[in-house]
């Protein structure tokens, strides 16, 4: 059986992502200290999720827990490519 993804969720998980890296920029998302570069603090992602699922209509159902880690992977892929991109106009 195929996995059902909630679109609405995962629209708003990127309307908050997208928002919220427009403000604080990409810096927000990475771990200020510790001994690896560009390492992506997981907290960040998580308020994200949290903030989508707290705006989200409480008539709804709450999704689905393959629905949320989707969009997780998702917020740390794009974080990934973000950094990658960053990490290479920062080379040029």
């Amino acid at each position: 059986m195929a996995d059902i993804i909630d679109l609405t969720f995962h629209a708003d998980v990127r309307r908050f992502f997208n928002k919220l890296i427009d403000t604080r920029g990409l810096s927000y998302f990475l771990q200020k200290e510790g001994p690896r570069l560009f390492h992506i603090e997981p907290s960040k992602v998580e308020l994200v999720l949290r903030t989508a699922l707290r705006a989200r209509n409480p008539e709804l159902p709450k999704p689905h827990e393959k629905a949320i880690e989707h969009c997780r992977k998702e917020l740390r892929r794009e974080l990934i490519r973000r950094v990658a991109s960053a990490m290479l106009q920062t080379g040029l």
